[in-house]
């Protein structure tokens, strides 16, 4: 048996409940689609986010919920598992339901695939972190590491020296000569410290990170690090859309307009979909944008349909 519905967003996190909120606030049937695994779920709280500062990232995703449900807007917790394209949509969910759509949201975000070092992955969120912005406050002053995943790792040890001036970059993988010369004077004006030599494992202390312990034993007292996650986008189901790919240096995003409008007819992306610096506050932003736009792409598709008639 297949339901109809105006819009089904794919995604239930910042960008999807949004979404959600403006589809639902404009009286449109809408059902948001919830797998259960948001990128910030490793975090305490959530940032940078005027008026939701410190909000636990578990909490402001619950409040949200509640407000789309005053609207009528539907929200289930499954996965989509395929979708096929004619004049609408039919969406197949992993719990066997099928539904049909005029318009689609995916706001499938993306997963960070941490770097392979011991107790990285075990402490990523409090004390192994990946965003300043969102943390650098919290962890202010401390001695910070920061892990190499490449040349461009740089940027980030540069980036965090606004809220540490006790810096130590760790090259681990990469070879000292792979810096520019710009990058060394850079890094020695900032006045952090490189540090080559690859990486073993963290050094804890009650359950806090202590120190960053190197392949030949020497340790670096180290109270936060910073690494670099390989950003992996969730794109699939928009790539068997046929929606169109961009490459940059974080992954292949789907190409999009201003409001989010992907290059297939009736398919909005939003969130991390669509970009690897998206943070909640943004993600939030393209939701609404996505949803505002589709109100009115179903408004004149139908007024354009009764016109004819």
């Amino acid at each position: 048996m297949t339901d109809t519905c105006a819009v089904v967003v794919i995604g239930g996190g910042a960008a999807g409940l949004s979404a959600g909120l403006v589809l639902g606030r404009a009286r449109h049937r809408t059902l948001v689609v919830d797998a259960g695994e948001p990128r910030n779920a490793p975090a305490a709280h959530m940032q940078g986010y005027l008026s939701r500062d410190g909000m636990p990232p578990a909490e402001f995703l619950a409040v949200g919920r509640e407000e789309i449900a005053r609207y009528g807007v539907e929200l289930v917790r499954d996965r989509v598992v395929e979708v096929e394209r004619d004049e609408d949509f039919t969406v197949v969910l992993a719990g066997g339901r099928t539904v049909r759509a005029r318009r689609l949201v995916v706001a499938t975000g993306l997963k960070d695939e941490l770097p392979a070092v011991a107790g990285v992955a075990e402490r990523f969120g409090r004390d192994v972190l990946h965003c300043p912005f969102c943390h650098g406050w919290e962890v202010r002053d401390q001695p910070f590491g920061v892990l190499a995943s490449s040349p461009a790792s740089v940027h980030q040890a540069l980036i965090v020296s606004q809220w540490s001036k006790d810096v130590r970059f760790f090259l681990h993988t990469v070879a000292e000569e792979e810096l520019s010369d710009q990058d060394l004077r850079r890094l020695a004006a900032a006045g952090v410290d490189v540090v080559p030599g690859e990486v073993a494992g963290l050094v804890t202390e009650d359950d806090r990170l202590t120190g960053v312990r190197l392949a030949d034993g020497t340790t670096h007292l180290r109270s936060v690090l910073f690494v670099g996650p390989r950003p992996v986008p969730q794109t699939g189901l928009l790539e068997r859309l046929g929606a169109e790919l961009h490459e940059t240096p974080f992954g292949a995003y789907p190409v999009v307009d201003p409001t989010g409008l992907t290059t297939v007819p009736g398919v909005w992306a939003a969130g991390n979909a669509v970009g690897f610096t998206e943070q909640v506050v943004h993600a939030a932003s393209g939701g609404y944008r996505a949803a505002s736009a589709i109100v009115g792409d179903l408004l004149m598709t139908d007024l354009d349909a009764a016109a004819q008639v």
